[in-house]
């Protein structure tokens, strides 16, 4: 049961999905919406532009049935006639083709916009399998597709079969009217059964769109282990994330211990906790962490601060505010100005004191560290993955400083 559910596409097209089948030219299309769209514009282009295309109409019939009998025996009159005529019913038609045009241009777009896809022109012979085609006839889309087109045509026919038998006594009328009065009358009664025609092909478009989106994204539904397997493709191997990881950790910490003989002074714990800080008069808002680590990274950052005479100093309160409050090249937060400062006027002593002799600078003890900034030791997530790192074979950087948490 397990196996037959995970086969079951209950579950909606991933975006990804989605864009393939748009590649290969599969988007929502309504024929419905597209006549609806058709008959309105070539309507209200009659309507609106009904003037007009009066007008025309007008010097065709003209020009087609005025001649001077003097002419009546010339062939080349027949051409020349009919030479403006066509070109008047050019002008007449002319806005009407362009409004069907742009409204068979649009009326796609509003669902699934247009796409160009070589896939949808290849030629795909198993369309040519007789037993394909009838399975299709027989299958269970034939009667629905059949029943929709009666329901299409049931309801086009009733709204305008209802519009013309309530004004069957203005149609009968008009046998009665004068001529003028008659095209008048005649022309509005065929311009109300026309838009009646139109309202009922967009109840028929209303009804088809959502059920053409619906049949759309039902077609291209998934199974669970379709799911599953699309995210692994778009994410990835973990095993080879994980690796990738490893390497930008491993970079990432190969780059911070470079940054350590620059630093002015180490802050230590004094064996867990090192941090490296550097301060630049001038170029510098405030000082900055250039290098930080706990545990093994720790130790080797110290290592290099001693290898090139980096000032440390045991400040556990301070090395924890530091490491766990300002990430790498970042800038020192304003409560712990104070306690910094003390610490780099103790550096700046002992430079001088290194070059000009004299008293040795005590050690700055009681530094002002705001409690809320001492976050404690070690987490267990950093011991985690100072182990990983350490104990794993594949980094590259064991040698050198393994286990950055950084």
């Amino acid at each position: 049961m397990a196996e037959d559910s995970d086969l079951e596409k209950t579950e909606s097209a991933t975006p990804r999905r989605l864009q393939k089948a748009r590649e290969e030219g599969q988007i929502v299309r309504s024929r419905e919406l597209s006549t609806f769209a058709l008959l309105a514009a070539g309507f209200f282009g009659v309507w609106g532009m009904s003037g007009s295309i009066g007008d025309h109409l007008q010097s065709m019939l003209r020009a087609a049935f005025t001649f001077d009998h003097a002419c009546a025996f010339e062939t080349r009159r027949m051409m020349i006639g009919a030479g403006v005529a066509s070109r008047e019913g050019l002008y007449a038609l002319l806005p009407i083709l362009g409004f069907t045009g742009a409204a068979a241009l649009l009326a796609p777009m509003a669902l699934g916009g247009w796409q160009l896809s070589a896939k949808g022109l290849e030629p795909k012979f198993d369309r040519l399998n007789p037993i394909a085609g009838l399975g299709k006839m027989f299958s269970i889309n034939g009667p629905i597709q059949l029943g929709l087109s009666l329901v299409k045509t049931l309801v086009v026919g009733v709204i305008g079969g209802t519009a013309i038998w309530n004004r069957r006594e203005e149609i009968l009328a008009l046998a009665t009217q004068p001529l003028q009065l008659a095209l008048a009358n005649g022309t509005h009664l065929i311009a109300v059964c026309c838009g009646m025609t139109v309202a009922g092909m967009f109840v028929v478009a209303a009804l088809d769109v959502p059920y053409q989106l619906w049949q759309f994204h039902k077609k291209l539904r998934m199974t669970k282990e379709e799911v599953k397997r699309e995210h692994r493709e778009s994410e990835g191997d973990p095993h080879v994330k994980g690796r990738i990881r490893q390497q930008q950790r491993a970079i990432a910490r190969r780059r911070m211990m470079t940054n350590v003989p620059k630093a002015d002074v180490v802050v230590t714990n004094p064996t867990h906790f090192a941090v490296a800080l550097q301060y630049t008069d001038g170029e510098m808002r405030a000082p900055k962490v250039v290098a930080k680590g706990v545990n093994l990274v720790a130790a080797r950052i110290r290592e290099i601060a001693a290898e090139n005479n980096v000032p440390l100093l045991e400040a556990p309160p301070l090395a924890r505010a530091l490491y766990h409050n300002v990430e790498l090249n970042r800038e020192i937060p304003g409560p712990l100005y104070g306690a910094v400062a003390e610490v780099l006027a103790w550096v700046y002593q002992l430079r001088r004191f290194k070059t000009e002799g004299g008293a040795v600078p005590m050690a700055p003890t009681e530094l002002d560290v705001p409690a809320e900034l001492d976050k404690g030791g070690v987490s267990d997530d950093e011991a985690d993955q100072e182990a990983a790192d350490t104990l794993n074979p594949a980094n590259p950087d064991n040698d050198d400083a393994s286990g950055a948490s950084a």
